[in-house]
């Protein structure tokens, strides 16, 4: 089982999205091959089994689409989220009304397979910079209504969240700068407006924003679009002066060498924009 401290995400958020879901895939009749084929009465059993390797995430979702179908369908979970399967490995058992239990499949599986995407795309990232002091992070490249869900997954994996949206910390991007007039403007308009609790990071495109940032003194510096070789020297220039996140266009096949010149994090919108969904599938148990 997984030991990582994981956020709890609120029922209420889990139930809302799941009912919709549903009603979704419902529509004006319900599951009408269900309804047709099987009788009112008729029970089953079934598990959630994965076909491929990766990490478990989204086993509330599981559960709420089968409770919100029917209570009478008995969920089991026999893994927990965070926990990493192989091919074969059972991850939840379901019991009761069949026509219930078909009917609420695809929206388990639809959310399951997402969000272990998500966090087994994290998971191989955080795997290739374990031997550096880089954190992975997630960015706001998520799918609309599922961010509070992604960066979930993404925590499963093994990463962290960057900011939840624009109104939890200041970020200060390229566009931005140039409009208020470059770096130092930029810093100091956002100082003068942040109350002490609120974070404030710029991003920078050379070593010549990065020192004019670092006069200006943010708390972190997002270096975009770097080499290894000039995040060694962007390393070495701010000498701990500020956290330092390296961005843009970072992939599995390239994150270790960001991590491996000494930036503190890698922001990377693949994990959540991009990742494969992990194939989990559910079986009737033939008795």
């Amino acid at each position: 089982m997984s030991e990582m401290l994981l956020p709890h995400l609120p029922d209420l958020l889990v139930q809302e999205a799941v009912k919709s879901a549903l009603l979704e895939d419902w529509g004006r009749a319900g599951d009408i091959t269900s309804q047709a084929t099987l009788p009112k009465t008729a029970l089953a059993s079934a598990t959630i089994a994965a076909r491929k390797p990766g990490v478990l995430c989204g086993l509330a979702f599981a559960e709420s689409a089968f409770r919100q179908t029917d209570p009478g369908l008995i969920f089991e979970a026999t893994k927990q989220d965070g926990d990493h399967l192989s091919p074969k490995d059972i991850v939840a058992r379901i019991q009761g009304p069949a026509r219930a239990l078909l009917s609420a499949e695809r929206v388990a599986l639809n959310f399951m397979g997402h969000l272990s995407g998500i966090a087994t795309a994290t998971s191989r990232f955080a795997e290739a910079i374990r031997h550096t002091k880089a954190n992975i992070v997630c960015t706001r490249k998520t799918t609309p209504g599922m961010r509070a869900f992604e960066k979930y997954a993404v925590k499963c994996g093994g990463g962290s969240n960057h900011r939840f949206g624009l109104d939890d910390a200041i970020l200060i991007k390229d566009n931005h700068i140039a409009v208020a007039g470059g770096v130092r403007k930029a810093i100091e308009a956002a100082k003068a407006f942040a109350g002490h609790l609120v974070k404030i990071e710029v991003e920078v495109d050379t070593l010549d924003q990065l020192s004019e940032a670092l006069n200006a003194g943010p708390d972190v510096i997002m270096l975009d679009n770097m080499s290894p070789e000039t995040l060694r020297e962007a390393v070495a220039l701010t000498d701990g002066r500020a956290l330092l996140e390296a961005s843009g266009g970072i992939e599995l096949d390239t994150v270790k060498s960001v991590a491996e010149a000494g930036v503190d994090l890698i922001s990377s919108g693949w994990i959540t924009h991009s990742a494969p969904v992990l194939d989990l599938g559910l079986d009737i148990e033939m008795s």
